[in-house]
């Protein structure tokens, strides 16, 4: 075990398999202690045909968490070795299996087996620390809720976002932040006059005017921008505008550690409001708004032509829920 315990609990994988293969090879032998002719991993289908009716493999597969080919394939094997046979249907549009004459000795056969084995685990049981059965069910449940992929990829975004430095925008990132906004922009719509204005000089329509630009920075590479506009409508302080990720980064949490930044900016200057404007087609970019907490809002006009939903978030609400 030496080589697992220098491994440690990343190579839970490849440890399971070796145990599996352990109890796996127990039970191969097990079964012949008992003269059953049966394989371990028939288990499950003989053990779903012998609590019931003869059933379809559709259904053989739902109830012992298998797939469809899978189950085919054993029932396959098994009914060459006379265990399993195809039952009459009434309606001829399902195919049923059931325990043949053989497999339906084996029923009442194995019981004594079923006993002891019963017993050996609970008694194994009692000398360990961990109830194995109570920990797996667990970890079913849990995988069940989120999977180890699902977990994985997590962490690996919360490693790469905590690489990530969200900075003030400067003279030098003026074209990053043009080519960024230009490429998303161009992937789905056409630049629009609104575009071109800020774009093509943030200074003079966005920072001279009150604005910020914050720029997310990669390497010392610029990876992301937004920037948050001054309004003058009354009810809002500023725009959340002109978010941009580049492609190579998607997928570090890049938008998101930008929005917090614009948000906590915006709080910091005494901000009550925040007004964005965007297009239903970008799913990624509403479900980030959303998380961010804005919602939906209608009625503002608008320069853009692709505009076809206006969000907004209240800068207390978003304080209470992040606590700034």
């Amino acid at each position: 075990m030496e080589f697992y315990n220098a491994a440690g609990i990343k190579s839970i994988g490849s440890r399971l398999r070796m145990l599996t293969s352990r109890i796996t090879d127990d039970a191969a032998q097990i079964y012949n202690l008992y003269n059953i002719e049966m394989q371990p991993k028939w288990f499950p289908v003989f053990y779903a045909l012998s609590e019931g009716n003869e059933k379809t493999i559709t259904g053989i597969a739902h109830e012992i968490g298998h797939s469809h080919p899978s189950v085919s394939k054993i029932i396959s094997e098994m009914s060459k070795a006379g265990l399993v046979e195809k039952k009459d249907n009434s309606d001829g549009r399902r195919s049923m299996v059931g325990l043949s004459e053989k497999g339906l000795s084996y029923k009442e056969k194995i019981q004594d087996q079923y006993t002891d084995v019963e017993d050996a685990i609970k008694n194994l049981n009692t000398q360990a620390a961990n109830d194995l059965w109570k920990a797996i069910e667990e970890w079913e449940f849990m995988l069940g809720q989120k999977t180890l992929l699902r977990r994985v990829i997590e962490q690996k975004k919360k490693r790469e976002s905590s690489a990530v430095r969200i900075t003030a925008f400067k003279p030098e990132h003026a074209s990053a932040f043009r080519k960024l906004n230009e490429q998303w922009i161009s992937s789905y719509f056409k630049m629009e006059e609104a575009d071109h204005r800020s774009l093509d000089n943030p200074q003079e329509y966005i920072l001279d005017k009150g604005g910020h630009i914050l720029v997310a920075l990669l390497n010392n590479e610029v990876v992301g921008v937004c920037a948050l506009i001054v309004m003058n409508d009354g009810e809002h302080d500023f725009e959340l505008a002109k978010m941009a990720v580049a492609p190579s980064a998607q997928g570090k949490s890049i938008g998101w550690l930008l929005g917090q930044a614009a948000l906590d900016k915006a709080a910091t200057l005494g901000a009550t409001k925040i007004y964005l404007e965007s297009n239903t087609i970008l799913k990624p970019a509403i479900n980030l708004y959303y998380k961010l907490g804005f919602q939906k809002i209608a009625g503002h006009p608008t320069p853009y032509e692709r505009c076809n939903i206006q969000m907004a978030a209240d800068i207390n609400r978003y304080q209470s829920k992040t606590g700034i």
